[in-house]
């Protein structure tokens, strides 16, 4: 037992109606949470409790929710006291029964779930469907009215809740951070989001760091270190602390009820001041934040089979299980839920008594109904600027070199300016922006940053609309919450560590896709990457950059939710950029590369070009409209560079070979139609690839990913890819390709190897290829950069491939 003392007099910081009412209130989620893991039916224990009354498989989490439902009741009373517009994320996202315990009570989880009255049949119902076949699951997941966090793998409670608060000036956020999340990397980095919180625009987050003390089986770090250093790491990080802790009810009531009173006037205050005193403005602030401490699992079984529970880890899921086989261990769950006293908290008919609605807000203030939590209700769509003003003239393709990514920045730079009003896009990115050429959108905009500014700093203010901080985990939390709550966005990162976030990849996968069964969570703004710097593009970084393996980590979520498209130059970028802003409950990925490189389409052949995902460049082929010898795949901007300079090479030596070039935008076309929307049917898909020919495919990525895609073709046996094979360091941009057998001189010798009409005729070519392989190898080693016939090599359409 805790029994700590109060610091201060609060004692009667709550009337005496007021703690009843809040307290009752505080009983009925606690006993909705307890009937959710355990009951089957008498939701009531209106008869004795009997083991056929009981789930059979036990399943969910009490030890958090006593502490998350004490919190949700003091935050309706601020809703309720101050008008505030509040969501509330969870941060122990295990502690879903009690989520669900309190929109049920507050009336949201009945508007959103006609069939789950606030009844006595409603709420067995309720307790029924939790963690049952063919109900909810146990943690605070889509399916729960309020959330915007489902909190199934911990760590980004508090960037969602950054990313939500910003640009929703009259939004606050009440973050719930678990003591066992608060170990986690990611949440350790996202208290520092305040250095970007700007008070004058934004809203406001309110940390609550939940400590109970222990995790599943351990105790937790911040729970056991002293105190002052608890208060000293959080001033450190730049907030005021309010201590609430205890574990006597009718003390802790009042306790809380003062924090938060406390918080909501500093936010308040810091807010006002901001908004109407330049310097307030222009002076980070200290804002509060709250350290409840309390007993894990809380008012439940204080010992059971003489060992503690209450206050210790053996709370943190089921402080009872066994039930058919123990009947003592059934007599405690029954005492345990008449502790909460449920006559006193339900009418005849099973709704809750009116002193408890009493403390709950009222319509969309309720934190289960507020849109922010459900942001499709406030998403619009982006206005967008001019494509056609921002593209590259092409007369002929391979005449005019450009920089991609740079032409996607001037693009991103009007999609800022045309959107200033409404203020709802941003972009995030692990520092590199202007390392990724998307500079010039510091032309209308800065990095936000709310820290000190030195004169000599650039591109840094309190009003930016890029925000850069270099933890890749958090750029993603704070673009899901902004996304979640109804706005757009795009994250730029370096391809190969984008991996960091793989886990956040899959969990808001899997949150769009839970969404879309839903029929009152409505569609967000897609989540976009822009992965650069690529695999081909790292040969000054090296082995620790080259790695375009997030694209197998995306292609294993469901088909309708994932996209990646791989643009060959900076028209097709531009037009894949566009769409993807356009698109919801989506995530697009695509990788372009930032050096400047060859231009093959016109705006306009490059918008049928992503409309259609792949399709024959016939202005590359030899084919001349004929059946062709070979099909010369390529799918990312280097594999397609090398895939034509092969072809040029071809052409010179071989040109009675017809060849047919095929180029791969949106990589998801190489699906069957009835696997994804994107897919070619079998008929459309042999007409490009053929049913019969060898297709030499250049893949930016993992070679078997291309395999994997089309295994189930007609002609996928004659599939012969090249992509990365794991073979880097620090050397030439070509040299990049040589390692990987993806440059234009092992991209001809396949050619020769595996088309019949080559190999009798192709041995001095072959041969020729092996040579200049071994004068690159030696060339690079004694002048440190690639071979002028590579670095000068242009596209010709009836040029001789400089190899001779």
């Amino acid at each position: 037992m805790m029994n700590i003392a109060p610091a201060r007099d609060t004692t009667s910081h709550l009337s005496a109606q007021e703690l009843g009412n809040i307290d009752l209130y505080w009983r009925a989620a606690n006993y909705l949470t307890v009937g959710q893991i355990y009951l089957l039916d008498n939701p009531l224990l209106r008869k004795p409790l009997k083991i056929e009354h009981v789930k059979p498989r036990l399943l969910g989490h009490w030890g958090t929710s006593p502490g998350l439902s004490f919190t949700y009741a003091h935050l309706n009373r601020v809703i309720r006291t101050m008008d505030a517009n509040m969501i509330y994320v969870c941060g122990p996202g295990h502690g879903g029964p009690a989520m669900v315990a309190n929109t049920y009570l507050e009336g949201s989880y009945s508007a959103r779930y006609p069939g789950i009255l606030r009844n006595e049949d409603g709420m067995r119902k309720l307790f029924r469907q939790f963690s049952f076949p063919g109900g909810i699951p146990s943690h605070a997941a889509p399916d729960v009215p309020g959330s915007i966090h489902e909190g199934g793998e911990l760590g980004y409670s508090l960037s969602h809740a950054f990313g939500a608060a910003f640009d929703n000036p009259d939004l606050i956020v009440a973050c719930v951070v678990g003591d066992g999340e608060a170990e986690t990397g990611p949440l350790a980095t996202a208290w520092h989001s305040n250095k970007f919180l700007n008070p004058q625009r934004d809203g406001a987050v309110l940390p609550i760091l939940h400590l109970n003390g222990y995790k599943i089986a351990n105790p937790t770090i911040l729970a056991r270190i002293p105190k002052e250093e608890l208060r000293s790491l959080f001033v450190g990080y730049g907030y005021e602390p309010i201590f609430v802790e205890g574990d006597i009810p009718v003390l802790m009531h009042q306790l809380m009820a003062s924090a938060m009173d406390e918080a909501m006037q500093k936010i308040r205050a810091i807010q006002e001041n901001a908004r109407h005193d330049y310097d307030a403005y222009a002076a980070r602030p200290t804002w509060p934040m709250i350290i409840l401490r309390s007993p894990k699992g809380w008012t439940g079984p204080k010992e059971v089979d003489g060992l503690k529970t209450e206050g210790f880890w053996r709370s943190h899921q089921l402080p009872l299980s066994g039930l058919a086989d123990n009947p003592k261990h059934l007599k405690l769950l029954e005492d345990w839920l008449h502790s909460y006293r449920p006559e006193e908290l339900f009418d005849a008919k099973g709704a809750p008594v009116a002193a408890i609605t009493a403390t709950t807000p009222q319509g969309a203030r309720r934190m289960g109904c507020n849109p922010h939590a459900n942001g499709g209700l406030l998403r619009t769509m982006l206005k967008m600027p001019d494509l056609a003003s921002h593209s590259v003239e092409v007369l002929e393709p391979g005449t005019v070199k450009a920089e991609s990514t740079k032409v996607m920045g001037a693009f991103l730079r009007d999609v800022m300016t045309a959107n200033v009003d409404t203020r709802n896009f941003r972009i995030v990115g692990p520092d590199e922006t202007a390392s990724n050429r998307l500079q010039n959108v510091f032309e209308v905009t800065d990095r936000t940053w709310m820290a000190s500014i030195l004169p000599e700093d650039t591109n840094l203010g309190h009003n930016g609309r890029v925000m850069e901080i270099l933890s890749e985990h958090t750029c993603q939390g704070w673009l899901e919450g902004y996304l979640l709550t109804g706005r757009h966005g795009f994250f730029s990162c370096y391809e190969a560590f984008v991996h960091i976030v793989d886990s956040m990849f899959n969990q808001h996968a899997k949150w769009l896709d839970t969404s879309r069964d839903i029929p009152w969570r409505q569609p967000i703004a897609s989540l976009n990457y822009l992965l650069t710097s690529h695999v081909w593009h790292q040969d000054h970084n090296g082995f620790s950059h080259q790695d375009p393996g997030f694209i197998d980590v995306a292609l294993n979520k469901k088909a309708d939710i994932v996209r990646v498209y791989l643009p060959p130059d900076a028209n097709t970028l531009l037009c894949t950029t566009e769409h993807v802003l356009q698109t919801w409950d989506r995530i697009n990925i695509i990788v372009a590369g930032k050096p400047p490189l060859w231009q093959w389409l016109t705006l306009e052949q490059a918008k049928i070009h992503c409309r259609e995902g792949l399709g024959v460049w016939h202005w590359a082929s030899t084919e001349n409209g004929g059946e062709p010898d070979v099909v010369m795949a390529c799918a990312g901007d280097v594999p397609t560079l090398e895939t034509l300079a092969a072809v040029s090479i071809l052409k010179e030596h071989m040109p009675e070979l017809n060849v047919r070039v095929v180029n791969v935008v949106d990589l998801m076309s190489l699906q069957p139609k009835e696997r994804h929307p994107h897919g070619l049917s079998d008929a459309a898909f042999d007409a490009v690839f053929t049913d019969s020919k060898p297709v030499i495919f250049a893949y930016h990525g993992y070679p078997w990913t291309i395999h994997r895609l089309t295994y189930r073709r007609t002609n996928h046996d004659n599939f012969h890819v090249r992509g990365y094979n794991e073979e880097g360091t620090t050397t030439t941009a070509f040299d990049m390709t040589v390692l990987n057998e993806l440059d234009r001189y092992h991209l001809v010798l396949s050619v020769i190897d595996k088309v019949p009409a080559a190999r009798a005729s192709g041995a001095k070519l072959a041969e020729m290829m092996k040579a200049k392989l071994l004068e690159h190898h030696d060339y690079i080693r004694a002048h440190g950069e690639d071979m002028p016939e590579i670095l000068n090599w242009k596209w010709h359409s009836n040029a001789s491939g400089e190899v001779g």
